[in-house]
C-alpha cells in the first residue's frame, strides 16, 4: 500500500492510503470461493455453482466487505508504519484510485502531542503542618454536645442561642417574593443561616407574637430581583425553644457508644479523627499543588477529540448525580469544557511523567489502597482478598495508585516547604 501524510494543523493529520487492485481482487477471489462452497442457489447443487454465477450474485456485497475490512486493517498498519499516535478515531473518506481497480481513502484524525516535560525540579509544594491543640478538641467536643442537644419550649423572650419556630411571608412592593414563605420554620438565632436582619428581628420575641419587619438583601444575592432590595416580612411566632446540652462527663461518651474510658476516651477518639481528617486534606492539598505546578510549567495543546470525550463523560456523571435520564435535559456541555481541558491536560502530562521515569505500580501501595477501601467492612480481610483477585477492580485501582506515585515523584524532585498552621484555620480556609 502507498501511504502519504500531511499536517493540516498542530495536531491534525491527513493520511491518504492507496490499496493496489491486486490485493483487493485476491481477497475478493478468496472469499468468493469460500462462499461458493456453501451457497444455495436454485438450479445448482451446493458446491457446484459456477464461479461466474457466484460472482454475479455475491460479488458486489463481498467487494464492499473486503474494502471495509481492508480499510480497517490498512489504517492500523499505516499508523504504525508512519509512527503516528492517534488521539481518537479517524474520519474516513473513500475515493477511487486512478487508472485501475485499486482503492484509496483519506483518513483525517488528531494525534497526541509530543511532550517534553520541563521545570519539574522547580515545582514548589508547601506542606501544611497542622497543629491540633486543646481548644480545637474542646470546640469539637462542644459540636458533639450540640448534635445531641434537646430543645425545650420556654416562656420568655428569645435571645441568641435560642430556636424560634415561626411562620413568615415576604413581599416586595406588596407582591409575594419567590421562596419568601415558610410554615413552622426553625430559626437558630446566632447561627447565621438566615439573613442578618431576619435573625435580628426575631430576638426578643415570645410564643404567640406577631411581628412586621424589613430585611435588606445583600448586593450579591443569588436572585437578582431581590439583590439590594428591602423586603417586608410578616411573622407569627409559634414558640421559643432553649437548647439543653448533655453534660460534659462520661454520659456524653456513652451517647457516642464509647463505653470504655468515658470522656477521656472520647477526647482521644476526637483527636484521632481530627488528625486523620487533617492528613487527608493535606494529602489532597499537596497533590493539587504538585499537579498545578506540572500544568503551569508545561502548557500543551490537547486534541479536541479527547476534550470532547471528557466533556461527554463529565456531562453523564452530572446527569447520573442529578437523576436526569433525558439527555435533552442534561446540563450544557460548555459547563464542563474548562474541567475537561484540565483533566485531559493532566492525564497526558502525568502519563508522560510516568513513561519518562519508568514508574511502575507498587504492589504494596495497591494492597494498602484496597485495605483502606475495605476497612469499614466487618469481613475486611475477605473483601480485600476478593478485590485483589478481581481484574476489573484492579484495573481501576492500579492507575489511581500509579498516579499517586507520580505525584510523590513530583514532590520529591521539586521544591518542598513546610508551613505550620492551626487546625481551625486550615480546615476552615
Amino acid at each position: 500500500m502507498l501511504v502519504t501524510v500531511e499536517s493540516t494543523g498542530t495536531l491534525e493529520r491527513r493520511m491518504r492510503v492507496e490499496l493496489p487492485a491486486e490485493r483487493i481482487e485476491k481477497e475478493i477471489e478468496s472469499r468468493l470461493k469460500s462462499v461458493g462452497r456453501t451457497a444455495k442457489i436454485k438450479g445448482f447443487r451446493p458446491g457446484k455453482i459456477p464461479p461466474k454465477v457466484v460472482r454475479q450474485r455475491y460479488g458486489g456485497k463481498i467487494r464492499q466487505e473486503v474494502l471495509s475490512d481492508l480499510m480497517q486493517k490498512s489504517y492500523s498498519d499505516a499508523v504504525i508504519q508512519e509512527n503516528l499516535n492517534p488521539a481518537g478515531g479517524p474520519k474516513i473518506e473513500p475515493e477511487l484510485a486512478k487508472g485501475d481497480k485499486g482503492f484509496a481513502y483519506v483518513a483525517t484524525f488528531e494525534v497526541l502531542p509530543e511532550i517534553n516535560l520541563k521545570g519539574l525540579d522547580k515545582i514548589e509544594v508547601t506542606k501544611p503542618e497542622v497543629e491540633i491543640n486543646d481548644k480545637d478538641c474542646d470546640d469539637m467536643i462542644q459540636n458533639l454536645r450540640k448534635q445531641k442537644a434537646v430543645w425545650s419550649t420556654v416562656d420568655r423572650e428569645s435571645r441568641e442561642g435560642d430556636r424560634v419556630i415561626v411562620d413568615f411571608s415576604g413581599t416586595l412592593k406588596r407582591e409575594p417574593i419567590k421562596g419568601g414563605e415558610g410554615k413552622k420554620v426553625p430559626v437558630d438565632l446566632g447561627e447565621g443561616r438566615m439573613l442578618p436582619d431576619f435573625e435580628k428581628a426575631l430576638l426578643g420575641v415570645k410564643g404567640g407574637d406577631e411581628k412586621s419587619f424589613k430585611v435588606k438583601f445583600p448586593k450579591d444575592y443569588h436572585d437578582e430581583a431581590l439583590a439590594s432590595k428591602k423586603v417586608d416580612f410578616e411573622a407569627h411566632v409559634h414558640q421559643v425553644e432553649e437548647e439543653e446540652l448533655p453534660p460534659l462527663d462520661d454520659t456524653l461518651a456513652e451517647l457516642y457508644q464509647v463505653t470504655d474510658g468515658g470522656l477521656a476516651a472520647l477526647r482521644a477518639d476526637v483527636i484521632s479523627n481530627m488528625q486523620r481528617e487533617a492528613e487527608q486534606r493535606v494529602s489532597a492539598d499537596i497533590k493539587e499543588q504538585a499537579l498545578n505546578g506540572l500544568v503551569d510549567a508545561n502548557p500543551i495543546e490537547i486534541p479536541n477529540a479527547l476534550k470532547e470525550q471528557e466533556i461527554h463523560s463529565l456531562q453523564h456523571d452530572a446527569m447520573r448525580r442529578l437523576g436526569i435520564e433525558d439527555h435533552d435535559k442534561a446540563p450544557p456541555a460548555e459547563n464542563f469544557a474548562k474541567a475537561a481541558e484540565r483533566r485531559v491536560t493532566l492525564g497526558l502530562l502525568v502519563r508522560q511523567l510516568i513513561s519518562d521515569n519508568n514508574l511502575t505500580t507498587d504492589p504494596d501501595l495497591v494492597r494498602k489502597q484496597v485495605e483502606e477501601m475495605c476497612a469499614s467492612y466487618e469481613n475486611a480481610d475477605d473483601m480485600v482478598a476478593m478485590y485483589m483477585s478481581n481484574e476489573q477492580v484492579m484495573a481501576q485501582i492500579e492507575p489511581m495508585v500509579l498516579e499517586e506515585q507520580a505525584v510523590e515523584w513530583l514532590i520529591e524532585h521539586g521544591v518542598a516547604k513546610t508551613k505550620k498552621i492551626g487546625f481551625q484555620e486550615y480546615m476552615n480556609s
